[in-house]
């Protein structure tokens, strides 16, 4: 039996299509981990190789990792090996070792891929990965073997290396029988809106992620790239006015794990590139351009607190525009010192809302705190603005999970709030903020008074419009019938 990958086959480094080894590499580029096969004197020759193929695991790809198992029951050994950044190793682990818990959840609804077949969202055990519940332990008659390796740029993995294929000895002939299990989709409704007119304040980290992700579900654009299917809102504003990290029991309720965030926090202001990655924030910021960008911006900041220079770019032209991967999806920055506080301007060229946004954010926040300590000033609002925000078709059943149920809440709009009262057979709208009127309208229809209000712009909350109109109605009532008006 040769492999035959169902999924990902054009990401995938097949070598011996007859082997009974897989290799992954979970974030550690493929190519970086053969050379220290070789290095480790391993056989990759495509005819003698007991590796049948090589491929990263991000974590997004486990469903199609675990279909194309089911479909190779050759494979019987899979040797981990690579730099684990998001937790996806032990997802894996956690699926052979423990299996699915399922879930009860009435927010995710999957299309079912063949007549009467049902499917269900389902948890891997002690872990917050969501899968279908389609792809199960139990179909594995014969599961793999997991070996964890260790990280490739580590010596003690060499060695690791070394015995293992020492003692390998090729297993019996085990063809067993390919099992080719359906990929379904989640069912979604989507409503047309504006797709680069989407505008997102809220005050902390995790209600604006929520508020993304659920504009995503509600109005994102289906497109096909080279890399599949994707959900996509371009030009997405996000202003995070109190950015600060948050409860550790609130981000574990959104499936969040906090030390991954802090060490995300930490990554993302070291300078050096590990030999694995192909860029890496810290370094494009730190050493990448000859120059500690940061270090430079709290320099001009520190000499004059109103400078407007303090702006970074990320993205090297000559060089991103050409090479053919490795390109950084943060391109600039920008600090400016408003209203006693210093806040950050991030633009990202392209955006993984559901694996990627919120880890930014937090390596945001951790970049901004470095330079706002060596200012002197206080950190304040981050604004985020991604040119093209995705989220990937196969992910909605996370994505809707985290969302969950939307409680309303009032928010206070911060453009004011209107007075409404009846005067002389007109009616009276004053536009205040706090106790100052900025501006008196009179008219004696809703009609009238709602084309001067929106005339001026004078709201920017979509609750609030609704409630100033459902006054409006009500004192134009009152005033056709003679009545009093009281404002509700």
């Amino acid at each position: 039996m040769e492999f035959v990958p169902l999924h990902f086959g054009d990401r995938l480094t097949v070598i011996n299509p007859q082997g009974a080894i897989g290799v992954v590499t979970l974030w550690s580029r493929v190519d970086y981990v053969m050379a220290r096969f070789l290095q480790a004197g391993v056989d990759l020759d495509e005819e003698t190789s007991p590796v049948a193929v090589f491929g990263t695991l991000y974590g997004n790809g486990l469903r199609e990792l675990l279909r194309n198992l089911l479909f190779n029951p050759q494979i019987q050994v899979l040797l981990i090996c690579g730099h684990d950044r998001s937790g996806s190793r032990q997802e894996l682990i956690n699926f052979f070792d423990l299996g699915l818990e399922p879930m009860a959840s009435s927010l995710v609804r999957y299309r079912s891929p063949e007549p009467g077949l049902a499917v269900a969202p389902a948890r891997i055990r002690r872990t917050r990965r969501i899968l279908d519940d389609l792809v199960r332990l139990d179909r594995f008659l014969n599961p793999p073997q997991l070996v964890w390796l260790g990280d490739p740029q580590d010596e003690a993995t060499l060695t690791r290396l070394r015995e293992f294929f020492a003692d390998w000895q090729p297993p019996p002939s085990h063809e067993g029988v390919r099992q080719e299990v359906p990929l379904p989709e989640v069912e979604l409704e989507y409503f047309p809106s504006n797709p680069r007119g989407h505008l997102i304040v809220r005050d902390t980290p995790l209600a604006a992620w929520k508020e993304m992700l659920y504009l995503l579900t509600r109005f994102g654009h289906r497109v096909t790239l080279k890399k599949g299917d994707r959900l996509e809102l371009q030009h997405v504003k996000v202003v995070v006015e109190k950015p600060r990290f948050e409860g550790e029991e609130q981000l574990r309720a959104a499936h969040l794990d906090p030390e991954r965030l802090r060490r995300y926090q930490g990554d993302i202001l070291r300078g050096e590139l590990r030999p694995d990655e192909t860029y890496h924030y810290g370094h494009r910021l730190r050493t990448y351009f000859g120059l500690d960008t940061l270090a430079a911006c709290a320099a001009r900041l520190q000499a004059d607190l109103e400078d407007r220079k303090s702006y970074v770019a990320l993205w090297d032209t000559a060089h991103d525009l050409t090479v053919p991967e490795g390109r950084p999806c943060l391109a600039s920055l920008f600090f400016r010192k408003f209203e006693g506080k210093l806040t950050l301007s991030a633009a990202f060229r392209t955006h993984n809302a559901m694996d990627a946004w919120l880890l930014n954010l937090y390596g945001l926040m951790a970049i901004q705190t470095w330079v706002a300590q060596r200012v002197g000033l206080p950190s304040g609002a981050i604004v985020v603005v991604s040119h093209s925000l995705g989220l990937d078709p196969r992910e909605l059943d996370r994505a809707l999970m985290i969302i969950g149920k939307r409680p309303f809440k009032v928010r206070l709009d911060p453009m004011g709030h209107f007075r409404v009262t009846l005067d002389e057979g007109e009616i009276i709208v004053e536009h205040r903020f706090e106790d100052v009127t900025l501006k008196e309208y009179r008219g004696k229809t809703a009609a009238s008074l709602q084309h001067q209000i929106a005339r001026d712009a004078a709201l920017s909350d979509i609750n609030h419009a609704i409630y100033l109109g459902r006054q409006l109605a009500k004192a134009e009532m009152a005033l056709k019938d003679g009545r009093e008006f009281v404002q509700d």
